[in-house]
């Protein structure tokens, strides 16, 4: 089987970056403030069965930072679009975090389309965030934004013994991989595409947008909840509730991760994720079945 590779591609003028393997089409969408890379440990291993698009979102890592609309829509047709331009008619979406959010606003709009849908420490099913994420949703938080994590930083938590550990906060892979991910808004298109992203799902009280209320309308589309325990960014307890409402779901606690479960253990992620992907079926939805299943308020029998 042929190894991954980089490749760019230039759409409606933006620039996005994606690796790619051999097999059925599997998109895997990082979360707010991370980029591809975030998913380099796990693809290798997915991308022997699959091929992999990891997309850097518009706003994210090498991609384009234009003004524009940052919106999950936004997200999830642009998703489309680059899905199109790939020659892909149908995907298992793979979302992390706001990517998480991204996957289930894809799977709305594009029913036809999606044929799984894992969420890893997903947005958009409660309203607790973390702190920080709410700090910089505030008015203002831009002028600051430059200053919160200095470059200093980002040296001190790649060695032992960070303290910040004290604050509940792993030094790896959550405390690292949000300092690095602070550290890219020292530039003021990547700030600004941030801004818009955030306050478009989080206000000061917590997460803004909500697809809680729409989880019956995936009950024939293979779901997969992998979480770690230990997350400090959105409570475990999510994974929970969304697993209870989603009949037929799949829930992958990691004990020991926080939370990125794909970076902390991705051997495991690996296995979980493949052994999801092996053993169940495509779903085959379309706008009219959506349509019925919104008219009567709930989930149709498979």
């Amino acid at each position: 089987m042929p190894e991954p590779g980089e490749h760019e591609l230039t759409l409606h003028g933006n620039r996005v970056r994606l690796s790619a393997g051999s097999g059925p089409a599997l998109l895997l969408i990082h979360g707010i403030t991370s980029s591809a890379d975030t998913w380099a440990a796990a693809m290798r291993g997915l991308a022997h069965r699959h091929t992999v698009i990891a997309p850097d979102l518009l706003g994210h890592g090498a991609s384009a930072k234009p003004r524009g609309d940052y919106s999950l829509g936004a997200y999830a047709s642009g998703v489309r679009d680059l899905l199109a331009a790939l020659g892909h008619d149908r995907v298992s979406v793979v979302g992390h975090s706001l990517g998480g959010g991204v996957a289930m606003q894809f799977a709305y709009q594009f029913p036809e389309r999606t044929e799984r849908l894992p969420l890893v420490s997903s947005g958009g099913l409660g309203r607790e965030v973390s702190l920080l994420l709410r700090a910089a949703a505030l008015p203002g938080a831009e002028l600051v934004l430059p200053f919160l994590v200095p470059d200093w930083l980002g040296r001190a938590v790649s060695g032992a013994g960070w303290a910040g550990a004290r604050l509940g906060l792993r030094a790896r892979p959550d405390l690292g991989e949000l300092v690095r991910g602070f550290l890219s808004l020292n530039d003021a298109e990547a700030r600004a595409a941030f801004l818009h992203t955030l306050r478009g799902v989080i206000d000061p009280g917590g997460q803004r947008v909500s697809g809680r209320d729409r989880l019956y309308l995936a009950a024939n589309l293979p779901t997969l909840l992998v979480w770690g325990e230990r997350d400090p960014i959105i409570p475990v307890a999510h994974a929970h509730a969304a697993h209870a409402a989603m009949p037929g779901s799949r829930l992958e606690l990691f004990a020991a991760s926080g939370h990125f479960p794909h970076m902390d253990d991705p051997v495991r992620f690996i296995d979980v994720l493949g052994d999801f992907l092996a053993t169940t079926e495509p779903a085959r939805l379309d706008p009219e079945t959506l349509r019925s299943r919104i008219l009567e308020g709930a989930p149709l029998a498979a």
